[in-house]
């Protein structure tokens, strides 16, 4: 139905009249969802098993101050000192199970009470998240994308050192590396390390710990399959993977002792993979490895001078100019095929992407290394909350192609704090029960009612 023009707009006389209360008041409505899930996944009991016994020193309980960080997180708090503005707010109370709010400085001395066991044990309790989800799918091989990214911290921060930020180079950084489940979303494993670690050397404990974890949580019937840059090109990892029964797709260096660019120079004939991409295989003897390895080589036409300038100096410039790289592989696809796989490793970066502007991830909260660390778990447990909840109150289906192995159409952080949690209500107390009252917004009201039903067992 049209409506007239002068019935459009709204009449404003001035400032309104501003207001403070206690009555109930929440800006957070949608965290009673996620409590609703937490309750029923039987979250607190997982945390005492895992962190009980450790006797984080404070005045408020592991659950409590556990459940608080990953709130602040889930909301949009980027630093400790936003825990004080979530101070009266009845939903966050609720989620962290709270009669009031710790300050900033108690929650910083509590992370400083985290050391490498304790770290560790919240590296179980994510495992433990992830697991039951991955169990339930019907998957007999799973992608697994393991990738370091760089996070800068201030000049006082313990073991951060100059060494690989790309864009930052004299800056002190931290280097976590991560692996990330590409058919569910999850993050599998994050450890942090110093600023100055190589990838491909300082990985091989983090993949020995990988391969345990997997094990231990999802059982010895996984093929796992592996996509990784360039950094971790070398003998020793494709030696562990080769051991452990894995598939494996890295980017290789053009390093002078494989001597990629004669075989380029000596290749006559490329097979399309699509419009701009082209691509031989060939087997590299790899002498002193003592092994041969299957590499792909592929180059891409472009017609601009790229900011990394691929181009090698082969071919008349009338061709134009290409970018090239080159896989190594034990995997039975097609070289087409695995263009495409190993295009797919996009979607990590993304993630980690999402994890620092959505969930804080790349904040350095303290000086200290130990807290630093257990951060970074807090905020990879409030990445895999999302992807559970999600999941389990009926995200989209969507399905695998040759480039994208994920199963589910995951929202960011970004869109689930404006679709869900960001939502204006009130408590009130009719006839002494106790009600959340939200806006009459009928996609509210549909989203909500929708998700309150797959919660509680229904359709």
């Amino acid at each position: 139905m049209r409506r007239r023009k002068a019935d459009l707009t709204a009449r404003v006389n001035g400032d309104l009249r501003v207001e403070f209360t206690g009555t109930g008041l929440t800006s957070y409505a949608g965290l009673e969802l996620l409590l609703r899930y937490l309750r029923g996944a039987k979250w607190n009991e997982a945390i005492r098993r895992h962190l009980g016994a450790l006797h984080l020193s404070g005045d408020f309980g592991v659950v409590a101050m556990l459940r608080l960080l990953m709130g602040l997180v889930i909301v949009g708090g980027r630093r400790l000192e936003h825990v004080g503005h979530l101070q009266g707010d009845p939903l966050v109370h609720r989620f962290a199970g709270l009669a009031h709010l710790p300050s900033a400085r108690t929650v910083s001395r509590w992370l400083k009470t985290f050391r490498v066991a304790s770290v560790r044990q919240l590296q179980r309790l994510n495992a433990e998240l992830i697991a039951p989800i991955v169990r339930s799918l019907p998957l007999k091989a799973l992608t697994v994308d393991v990738d370091g990214t760089v996070i800068s911290t201030g000049l006082q921060v313990e073991r951060a050192f100059r060494g690989y930020n790309p864009h930052r180079r004299r800056v002190p950084s931290y280097y976590p590396i991560s692996a990330f489940l590409a058919e569910t979303g999850h993050l599998l494993r994050v450890q942090n390390r110093s600023g100055n670690i190589d990838d491909g050397t300082a990985s091989l404990g983090f993949l020995r710990d990988l391969f345990g974890q997997v094990t231990a949580t999802l059982g010895g019937g996984y093929r796992l399959t592996f996509r990784m840059d360039g950094a971790f090109f070398k003998r020793s990892v494709i030696e562990l993977l080769k051991r452990r029964g894995a598939g494996y797709a890295i980017k290789v260096p053009f390093y002078r002792w494989l001597d990629l660019q004669s075989r380029i120079r000596e290749n006559r004939r490329w097979e399309r993979v699509h419009a701009d991409v082209e691509c031989f295989e060939q087997e590299v003897p790899a002498s002193p490895w003592g092994f041969p390895l299957h590499v792909v080589i592929y180059r891409k036409r472009v017609f601009h001078r790229t900011r990394k300038n691929y181009q090698l100096d082969l071919f008349d410039p009338d061709d134009g100019t290409f970018e090239y790289s080159a896989v190594v592989t034990n995997l039975d696809r097609t070289a087409r095929n695995l263009w495409w796989f190993m295009c797919g490793r996009g979607m990590h970066e993304k993630v980690l992407g999402q994890l620092k502007s959505g969930l804080a991830f790349a904040t350095v909260p303290t000086n200290h290394y130990g807290a630093n660390s257990a951060w970074q778990q807090i905020v990879t447990l409030a990445h895999n909350l999302l992807a559970n909840f999600q999941i389990e109150t009926g995200t989209a289906r969507k399905t695998p192609s040759r480039k994208k192995t994920g199963l589910y159409l995951l929202r960011s952080p970004q869109t689930l704090r404006f679709e869900l949690f960001h939502r204006a209500g009130e408590i009130v107390h009719p006839n002494g029960t106790t009600v959340l009252r939200l806006p009459g917004n009928p996609v509210i009201r549909n989203a909500f009612l929708r998700i309150a039903r797959q919660l509680a067992g229904g359709t």
